[in-house]
């Protein structure tokens, strides 16, 4: 399969909605527990476009099916943070390995270093091993480990902190 990263539209929130939503009920990607509404992608769309970050998509060249999608926003919410980002990356499990995330991944990495940004950050569920391989591949050093600060279908979490540093 084709497959081309581009700017996401607000008419990908849908589809956006439905690859985080699936993680969510299904997977520890994310450690969120609740269903996302249209609503509430439209908010974050909107912040985001507002500070500046991006949000790319994976688009499927023959379906133009959004197979995945990369976004980087705030590290934490104090101004001395301004050039450290937090990322996030998901693939819709129908089109995992096949790249999607080192593609997504290379993006926002190279959107990073053209916004001036200094330090990237992951926080990854210590179990997703495929992750932590693809961000160590990337550049990135683990820089914590955090056991048993989440909780999600009844099992504690630990918590994996990765990060690159730019220049």
């Amino acid at each position: 399969m084709n497959f081309m990263i581009r700017a996401a539209q607000k008419d990908d929130l849908p589809q956006i909605m439905q690859i985080y939503n699936t993680e969510i009920m299904t997977g520890t990607a994310t450690w969120n527990s609740q269903p996302k509404s249209l609503q509430d992608y439209e908010q974050w769309f909107n912040d985001l476009q507002t500070n500046s970050f991006p949000l790319f998509v994976a688009v499927e060249s023959v379906s133009q099916q959004i197979a995945g999608y990369a976004e980087f926003s705030t590290f934490r919410n104090f101004n001395v943070y301004h050039q450290t980002v937090e990322h996030a990356v998901y693939v819709d499990p129908q089109f995992a390995r096949q790249g999607l995330g080192k593609a997504l991944m290379l993006e926002l990495i190279r959107h990073a270093k053209q916004q001036g940004i200094h330090v990237m950050v992951a926080a990854i569920d210590h179990e997703n091993t495929g992750s932590i391989r693809l961000h160590e591949q990337l550049g990135f050093k683990q820089t914590g480990y955090m056991p048993q600060v989440g909780q999600k279908f009844g099992q504690w979490r630990d918590l994996v902190l990765m990060q690159l540093i730019f220049g």
